[in-house]
């Protein structure tokens, strides 16, 4: 199912947005849904505004792309009236044909894109999957469980409401580390279905989630460094610079060494806790996260039985190899152009294969909620639909076409509603 738009009476979380600007920079594919079959020719509708005013006299330049890949065509010129109409060509295949503009006006430049779909839904990954993927993460997942939980959570009184008690919680994890997080349980006795947030790239603290607990499910945001979640922000800030710097490529000549083994694992050693949670109901769980976190949701659900559901938000990871194959690459890029003559050896490579989300999605048979955007540059959306794609089991896709790596309120609400009807909670808004 494919939701071009969602009406919600209420947004209870916050999501990041793009901001407003001065100049705005408007571009628009002709077709209203963004969509377009191959061999269909493409016009993009361009217009800069100040105060919802076309400007006059303004200069622009603009390029038209494949999803990430060198410009086909680029031009510049001065807008007389403030509109142009582009003529930005087609596609022969399944794929995204983007237009970026840039405008100057007084000094500053500003940019807007728009991205058509050209049979997203038809997008077939590049990935392989190796012959011994299952047995690899199988023997993975029977290591880490012969490592006892030894859980330690520690009350946080400062963060506790009415309704919620929060924990800030720590676990033995794969490869002799310990896995951190912020625990959320509903005070009232009685049990209650859970959701495991998995988080988004880089490294920073956790509250908790707080306002979800209270709807009647238990939380656990998890961090994936082996670092307690309850420091201050600027210790974050610090490790980034330096200790987990890059980690994304640490060891990734070695698929066992992997810096991703212990982090994919470290999401089903999170799986374990919560079902030890005596609050739990020992059943209902859904995984959610966007960008890596939208990848490591799609991950857990392929790797773990016990999920019952996920939701993802512009996976990271899929599709990895596409450099390769001469089209757009997953989050973190390391086979780009740029990465190519330090990542693309054999051994790199092979290591792709057993970390890709694509093969992970390959392996999931529950239910899941996706939503991205076409103008993501960070997650394509070329890599996106090549995981969406590989899913066979029951799944949901909230189209958001203008957004880039960001989401709308009406997303995550969208996403939390879909997730209360997964675990049979009433509709609270």
């Amino acid at each position: 199912m494919i939701w071009g738009a969602v009406w919600l009476l209420s947004v209870v979380s916050v999501a990041a947005q793009q901001q407003e600007r001065y100049v705005k920079v408007n571009i628009a594919p002709d077709h209203g849904d963004w969509l377009y079959r191959p061999g269909e020719k493409v016009k993009f509708d361009v217009q800069v505004t100040k105060n919802d005013v076309p400007l006059r006299d303004v200069r622009i330049r603009y390029e038209i792309s494949p999803d990430m890949m060198p410009p086909v065509k680029r031009d510049s010129l001065v807008l007389k009236n403030g509109t142009l109409t582009i003529d930005g060509g087609t596609m022969k295949e399944a794929g995204f044909l983007r237009c970026r503009v840039w405008a100057e006006y007084l000094d500053r430049t500003y940019d807007g894109m728009a991205t058509a779909g050209f049979s997203p839904t038809e997008i077939q990954p590049v990935a392989t999957l190796p012959a011994d993927f299952v047995s690899f993460w199988k023997k993975g997942k029977e290591e880490l469980a012969r490592i006892p939980l030894n859980a330690r959570r520690t009350l946080v009184p400062e963060r506790c409401t009415d309704k919620v008690d929060v924990y800030h919680v720590g676990l033995w994890n794969y490869g002799n580390a310990r896995l951190y997080g912020m625990l959320c349980v509903p005070k009232a006795p009685g049990k209650y279905p859970a959701v495991l947030g998995v988080p988004g790239a880089g490294i920073r603290p956790y509250q908790g989630d707080i306002a979800n607990a209270e709807r009647g499910v238990i939380t656990f945001e998890i961090g994936i460094h082996g670092i307690p979640v309850n420091m201050e922000g600027s210790v974050y800030i610090d490790l980034m610079r330096h200790a987990v710097s890059n980690y994304w490529n640490v060891n990734l000549d070695d698929k066992d060494r992997y810096y991703y083994k212990r982090v994919y694992l470290g999401c089903v050693r999170a799986v374990d806790y919560i079902f030890s949670l005596p609050e739990f109901d020992g059943s209902n769980l859904v995984v959610s996260g966007g960008s890596q976190g939208g990848a490591l949701a799609i991950v857990t659900a392929g790797l773990d039985s016990r999920v019952k559901g996920l939701v993802s938000f512009f996976p990271a990871l899929c599709d990895i190899t596409g450099y390769l194959n001469g089209r757009a690459g997953g989050w973190p890029h390391m086979f780009n152009e740029a990465g190519s003559e330090f990542n693309r050896t054999p051994r790199k490579l092979e290591t792709a294969g057993y970390y890709d989300v694509v093969n992970f999605a390959r392996q999931v048979t529950v239910p899941g909620f996706y939503s991205w955007g076409y103008n993501d540059m960070t997650c394509p959306p070329t890599t996106t639909f090549a995981a969406y794609n590989s899913v066979t089991a029951p799944k949901t896709l909230l189209v958001a076409e203008e957004t880039g790596h960001w989401r709308y309120p009406e997303q995550v609400e969208a996403s939390w509603l879909w997730i209360m009807k997964q675990l049979n909670l009433p509709m609270v808004k």
